[in-house]
C-alpha cells in the first residue's frame, strides 16, 4: 500500500515549567529555569540536591482520588497529558472507530516512586509481607498504555516503547509506522518519567551523570558550556495525537505540523557514553532525514539531546557538522534541557512538542545557561544561547539518545494541505 501521511492534531505536557502546553511554551520562550531545589525527599545528604520538579502538581485535580491511587506518578502524569491531548484534537470517542484508535507510549524506567515507597515501608515492618495489591500494576511499564486506552476505550495498538532517554521518540516512531502502514488511523502518544526519588537521584549520582552545582541550581543545566558538569534531572509527560492526514481531513480536525520521517539506530560502543565521534548520532539523523524526504538544507533547527554533559554535547555537534556540512551553519541548535532539565524517557515527547511549537510560532527557544565557549565546539554554529531568536521554522528535528547506546531522531515540518 501507498504509505500515507502522518499529521499532529493534539498536544498535551506536564513539565518542569508548567502544567499545559501554552506554560511550558511560554516558560522556553522566555527562557525559564525549571530546576530548584529538591522537595519531594530530603536530598540534604546527597551529592545533587536539586531537580527540575513538577510544580503545584496534584493529580487529584485531574482525576479522581480514587483512580490516582491506582497509580504510580509516571501513569498519573502520562493519563493528564494524554487527556489533555485528545481534548486539544477533539477526538471523540463516539465518531471515530476506537478499534482504530491505539496508544504506543515510552518511559525509561517506569514505576519506580511506587516500588521504592513500598520497600521502605516492608523494610520497616516486622518482615510480614504486606504489600499493595496495586504494587505490580503501578509498577510495569506498560501500563501507562494501558490506562490511557481504558480511559478513552481506545481498543487499537497498545504498547510501550522502552529505549532509556530515546524511549518517547522511539514511541513517536512505531506510532508514525502504524498510522504511516494502516494498522491505525489514530494513535496517542508520546512518554511519561517521574523518578526524581532516592535512588534514582543516588544512582545518577554514584555514576558521575549529575551536575552537583548545589550552590546555584538554576544556571546547572548548561549545555555547551565549557563548565558543565553533567545532567539536570527532570519529571513530567507529554502527549501528541498522530493521525492520518485522509482521517484528520475527514473529520475536520485542526493540524498543526505533519510528521515527516524518523530514525532509530545504535551506538554499538558503550553502556553510557557517546561513541567520540558521533557515528550512532550521525547514522540516526541521516535516517531520519532520508525517511522525510529531506535535504540538509530544509532543516531549519534541530532541538538536541544537549544534556549538559562534557562527553555528549561535544560528540553531538561533531555528528551535526557531519550531516550537515556547510548548512550546519544556517540552522539554529538549541537544547531545552537548559531549561527543563532531562525528563530522561519522557525527554523526546516535551522535545518534539518544542520543535512542533517552534514551527507554529517561527522562534527558536534558547539553550540558557551560557557563560564560557567550549573551545572543543565549533563557535561558528547558532546555539541559540541564552535568548530566543525569531526565524521560520519550516521543518525541525528533535535528537534523544539513550543509555546503552540507544538514538532516536523525528522530523516535523510545516503542514501543507
Amino acid at each position: 500500500m501507498q504509505p500515507r501521511r502522518v499529521v499532529v492534531t493534539g498536544l498535551g505536557a506536564l513539565t518542569p515549567l508548567g502544567n499545559s502546553v501554552d506554560a511550558y511554551w511560554q516558560g522556553l520562550a522566555n527562557g525559564v529555569s525549571g530546576a530548584d531545589f529538591i522537595k519531594q525527599f530530603d536530598a540534604s545528604k546527597f551529592k545533587t540536591r536539586f531537580a527540575c520538579e513538577l510544580k503545584d502538581f496534584d493529580p487529584a485535580q485531574y482525576m479522581d482520588k480514587k483512580d490516582a491511587r491506582k497509580m504510580d506518578p509516571f501513569t498519573q502524569t502520562a493519563v493528564i497529558a494524554a487527556d489533555q491531548a485528545v481534548a486539544d484534537a477533539k477526538i471523540d470517542r463516539n465518531s471515530v472507530n476506537v478499534d482504530r484508535v491505539g496508544v504506543i507510549w515510552g518511559t525509561g524506567v517506569g514505576g519506580m516512586i511506587n516500588f521504592t515507597n513500598e520497600l521502605k515501608e516492608f523494610h520497616a515492618g516486622d518482615g510480614t509481607p504486606r504489600f499493595s495489591p496495586f504494587l505490580i500494576t503501578r509498577l510495569i511499564l506498560d501500563i501507562a498504555a494501558g490506562h490511557i486506552s481504558m480511559r478513552h476505550g481506545f481498543r487499537g495498538p497498545n504498547f510501550s516503547v522502552v529505549s532509556a532517554c530515546a524511549s518517547a521518540t522511539n514511541a513517536i516512531i512505531e506510532a508514525m509506522y502504524a498510522i504511516r502502514y494502516g494498522k491505525a488511523d489514530v494513535i496517542i502518544t508520546g512518554g511519561s518519567e517521574n523518578i526524581i526519588n532516592e535512588p534514582c537521584v543516588g544512582g545518577f549520582n554514584a555514576m558521575k551523570a549529575l551536575s552537583e552545582r548545589n550552590d546555584d541550581p538554576k544556571t546547572a543545566s548548561r549545555p555547551f558550556d565549557l563548565d558543565r558538569d553533567g545532567f539536570v534531572m527532570g519529571e513530567g509527560a507529554g502527549a501528541l495525537v498522530l493521525e492520518s492526514y485522509e482521517h484528520a481531513m475527514a473529520r475536520g480536525a485542526k493540524i498543526y505540523v505533519e510528521l515527516a520521517g524518523g530514525g532509530a539506530t545504535a551506538d554499538a560502543h558503550h553502556i553510557t557514553a557517546p561513541h567520540p565521534e558521533g557515528l550512532g548520532a550521525r547514522s540516526v539523523m541521516t535516517q531520519a532525514l532520508n525517511d522525510a524526504g529531506l535535504q540538509a538544507e530544509d532543516i531549519d533547527y534541530i532541538n538536541v539531546h544537549g544534556t549538559s554533559t562534557p562527553l555528549g554535547d561535544i560528540a553531538e555537534v561533531k555528528a551535526i557538522q557531519q550531516v550537515f556540512g556547510e548548512a550546519a551553519y544556517r540552522l539554529n541548535i538549541s537544547s531545552t534541557k537548559s531549561m527543563t532539565g532531562h525528563l530522561l524517557g519522557a525527554a523526546g515527547a516535551v522535545e518534539s512538542i518544542a520543535v512542533i511549537k517552534s514551527i507554529l510560532e517561527s522562534l527558536v527557544p534558547p539553550t540558557i545557561n551560557h557563560f564560557t565557549d567550549d573551545p572543543q565546539l565549533d563557535a561558528g554554529l547558532n546555539y541559540t544561547f541564552n535568548v530566543a531568536q525569531k526565524r521560520e521554522v519550516r521543518a525541525g528535528l528533535s535528537n534523544t539518545f539513550g543509555f546503552g547506546g540507544h538514538n532516536a531522531s523525528v522530523v516535523f515540518k510545516k503542514f501543507v494541505p
